[in-house]
């Protein structure tokens, strides 16, 4: 599997605010939603899941770039950037399909926890070998 996951959005009028664009929550839930489609694909889901865990947001950082628009299509990029003992840093981009412009860049803080206790535990091998690791230097 590639390192960096791809993912087409279609921006439906459900996601545009007041302003007329796509509004600042949907990419928090789109940066959810491809985060998980990419740890089902490498297996990573069902991993934790075996292993009693579960993963957390411990903070989202976003920068938006280009507004989007009902209609267009939007391609997600996703990667993990490193693991550390219980964190993950994945990060993300939002290009418009249409004209490749880059509409948002983003990032989030994962925790790996025992879904028992509630508590951070570390990331074991088997986690951090279903991913390839994308150095700053190899990024899209």
């Amino acid at each position: 599997m590639d390192a960096i996951y791809r993912f087409q959005i279609q921006v439906t009028d459900e996601v545009v605010d007041a302003n007329g664009h796509v509004n600042n929550v949907a990419y928090v839930q789109w940066m959810q939603d491809v985060a998980i489609r990419h740890a089902d694909a490498a297996g990573c889901s069902a991993i934790t899941q075996k292993l009693g865990a579960t993963w957390v947001a411990r903070s989202h950082h976003v920068e938006y770039r280009k507004p989007g628009f009902a209609g267009d299509t939007v391609l997600a990029l996703t990667w993990v950037a490193n693991f550390r003992k219980v964190f993950s840093l994945r990060k993300y981009k939002f290009v418009r399909a249409g004209d490749q412009a880059l509409l948002a860049q983003a990032q989030t803080d994962w925790v790996l926890i025992d879904a028992k206790t509630g508590r951070a535990r570390s990331i074991p091998e088997v986690i951090t070998s279903a991913f390839k690791i994308v150095p700053p230097d190899q990024e899209p």
